[in-house]
């Protein structure tokens, strides 16, 4: 089973919700395969019921299965790491406070966990107070470099920029990817992405493995489901990155 998700050669993963093995089926073909579904923890009543279903979810796409938290809830981090550990996918969300626990639960260092910052509000700085307690605190804005080390420090990939609002936090981000690049850690820009302001930010830094999130914008408000059509426009897109 791989434990790792199938960047592009330019480093680029996906990352779309599924709220259905057959969406999720539908979604990663249009991907080619290059991309990580997103199934929320939230969505489910018990540790027990998660499991169960993740795992269809991993048979049908070859378990390119990304563990949510569900709008970068803290209150879901606790679950999100029991559930990982049992089943072992390619792609794990987590608040900043709980990466270690994910790492050590999961016993190996291949699968991706990211490690959810805020934007602080100021360039060069985020906020890491993003898990369940500290997220209820004052914020505690670092330099993105020193959260990137403590993120390694704590066996994460990659750092989850989250919510970017679309381009509201344009000069933050680029001030994030170079720090990421020069670090040579991964990021995953997360909130307000679509087909219009998708852009190759992180990869001109020289960002080596990159995995967007690409949500509400590209979902069928009928239906609730990712369109295929929308993913593979993306997957274009990132091809000419």
């Amino acid at each position: 089973m791989q434990l790792t998700p199938n960047y592009l050669p330019n480093g680029i993963c996906l990352n779309v919700l599924a709220n259905s093995v057959t969406n999720a089926e539908a979604c990663y073909a249009a991907a080619e395969g290059h991309v990580v579904l997103g199934v929320l923890t939230k969505n489910y009543l018990s540790d027990e019921f998660a499991i169960t279903d993740m795992r269809r979810y991993q048979a049908a796409v070859n378990n390119a299965v990304s563990v949510g938290l569900g709008a970068g809830s803290p209150q879901q981090s606790a679950m999100v790491a029991r559930v990982a550990a049992e089943i072992q996918p390619q792609h794990v969300n987590q608040v900043f406070t709980g990466v270690a626990t994910s790492r050590a639960l999961l016993g190996q260092a291949d699968t991706v966990i990211n490690g959810l910052v805020a934007p602080s509000g100021e360039v060069g700085l985020v906020n890491v107070a993003t898990g369940p307690l500290s997220s209820q605190s004052a914020k505690a804005n670092i330099p993105v470099a020193t959260a990137i080390t403590m993120l390694k420090d704590m066996g994460g990939t990659s750092l989850k920029y989250f919510p970017m609002q679309g381009t509201a936090h344009l000069e933050e981000f680029k001030a994030v990817a170079a720090a990421c690049a020069d670090n040579e850690f991964g990021l995953e820009p997360t909130g307000g992405l679509d087909l219009t302001n998708f852009q190759q930010i992180a990869v001109a830094a020289g960002v080596r493995q990159i995995i967007p999130h690409v949500y509400s914008s590209i979902i069928d408000a009928t239906t609730g489901e990712t369109q295929p059509e929308a993913v593979a426009q993306l997957l274009t897109i990132m091809k000419q990155f």
